[in-house]
């Protein structure tokens, strides 16, 4: 029998406790290993990509639909338009269906903190609080814990339909979706060898990821640009972009639908200006509680100048989300905030709850799990409505050194670079929230995973294409 640690003597009669899984004897690396090979036995790779169209599209419009009751009424003629542009924004503002989807194929049980809405365009570049910019996911409104495979197959699955909607040739497409595919299985592989700090700080910092993932001629260059752009991207230009002088004082710009300051909404679209700009203020109040002392005390320099509705995304339209103009030392120092609701992830509905009472505190813990380093001023809260119920929210800074990549104008190959590092950002994200020893086992050195991510990533294309002919057909 091993011998106990003092620290084990001592606690092994106390109830279970957070801290105590720190005392608790850790699996061995063998048993890692083989619970990624009993996973592999109860769910065989090739059986990933083993997708079956549905008979019918109908429920899966139905989903959509069931989600617009909770959305503002009078911005869901706005997300169906935007998703009606083309296959790939359906894609994008469909994530409901494809957890829905994912449910009922086989699962590896290996969980971690998904993403829930890991499709291509969802990663970009941001400002680390150290000031350097990175690569990484940028968008947590779905994450959740649930199976680590139902991210990558929304990723791979993303690239394809992507890649279909420039009009690539299917060898083209191929060659992306499996190097995306590839690129997850190695850097996963290279995560199990590394120690526990090394894989929660590794991160794709903008310029050793040119050198390091060989990002020359167009991709380099595209990637150049959104670099340069991401830099300029600060709160100081989304004042000058968002906002107007009235009398000697800054307010939000007047841009319908999209930008509406709180002053011009109507009682008939719901709103009550006064009441809102009340409960805005008490909102962004309750929000300091989530941060840290030396944030708050930073925000106590600043003082609400004006608020103002704001449209942002595809899926999210409908989500009541609204940007909040604060001044420090004076108005050439203005700090604009991102105030958004957080409803119920699509992976919790069809995999399991995430634990938390509000979806604003499971955005923001689920961010700073999966993220390399977070935006500092992230916070939640949750304010009561006229109902007797509460909306849940997540404040962050508007931009912050945010840069994506045009995928409209994306070549073959920027497509096929730009997926391999989505694969890496992810296969981090699920390193650090995950067992990355068992998944790397799971997956093992051949490309049986890569063959598995192909023929599931063209069979859902076709699936999507069915469901948004469906779409358009509801809409008609």
């Amino acid at each position: 029998m091993d011998e106990q640690t003092p620290l084990e003597e001592v606690e092994k009669n106390a109830a279970p406790s957070l801290q105590a899984v720190l005392y608790r004897p850790a699996p061995s690396v063998e048993e890692r290993r083989a619970a990624g090979l009993a996973a592999r036995e109860a769910c065989p790779i090739a059986s990933l990509g083993t997708w079956k169209q549905r008979a019918s599209s109908d429920t899966a419009v139905d989903l959509l639909e069931q989600q617009s009751v909770t959305r503002d009424p009078s911005l869901v003629p706005l997300r169906y338009e935007r998703m009606g542009v083309s296959p790939f924004t359906f894609y994008r503002g469909s994530a409901v269906i494809m957890a829905s989807d994912l449910a009922s194929m086989p699962v590896t049980g290996l969980e971690v903190q998904c993403i829930g809405d890991a499709h291509v365009g969802n990663f970009g570049v941001f400002m680390s609080h150290t000031r350097h910019l990175v690569f990484d996911v940028n968008d947590f409104d779905e994450t959740a814990p649930g199976p680590w495979e139902w991210d990558v197959m929304r990723l791979v699955a993303s690239v394809e339909i992507c890649g279909r909607d420039r009009g690539f040739s299917k060898q083209d497409r191929r060659d992306a979706v499996r190097a995306c595919a590839k690129q997850y299985r190695r850097a996963m592989a290279r995560f199990a060898e590394m120690g526990e700090l090394d894989v929660w700080h590794a991160h794709l910092d903008v310029e050793r990821m040119l050198d390091e993932f060989e990002l020359d001629g167009k991709t380099g260059r595209t990637i150049r640009k959104v670099v340069e752009k991401a830099r300029e991207k600060d709160s100081v230009r989304a004042a000058d972009r968002l906002t107007v002088r009235d009398d000697g004082r800054l307010r939000f710009d007047s841009r319908p639908p999209e930008l509406v300051p709180l002053a011009e909404l109507s009682a008939e679209q719901g709103y009550d200006p006064a009441q809102l700009s009340h409960a805005l203020r008490g909102l962004l109040s309750t929000y300091f509680e989530s941060l840290p002392r030396d944030c708050c005390a930073l925000l106590g320099r600043y003082r609400l100048q004006d608020a103002a509705r704001k449209v942002v995304g595809v899926g999210s339209v409908g989500r009541r989300a609204w940007i909040a103009l604060l001044t420090g030392r004076d108005e050439d120092d203005p700090l604009v905030l991102q105030v958004k609701e957080a409803e119920e992830s699509v992976v919790e509905r069809f995999w399991r709850p995430s634990g938390f009472a509000s979806h604003g505190e499971r955005v923001v813990e689920g961010q700073r799990l999966v993220q390399s380093t977070s935006d500092f001023l992230l916070g939640w809260t949750s304010v009561p409505t006229a109902g007797g119920g509460t909306r849940d929210y997540y404040v962050r800074q508007l931009w912050n050194g945010k840069g994506s990549i045009d995928l409209t104008e994306v070549g073959p190959q920027s497509l096929e670079n730009v997926a391999r590092l989505c694969a890496w950002s992810l296969a981090h994200a699920h390193a650090r929230t995950g067992d990355e020893v068992a998944i790397a086992t799971y997956l093992d050195d051949s490309h049986a995973f890569e063959d598995a991510m192909w023929d599931f990533a063209r069979a859902y294309a076709d699936q999507n294409e069915a469901d948004y002919q469906a779409f358009i057909e509801r809409l008609s």
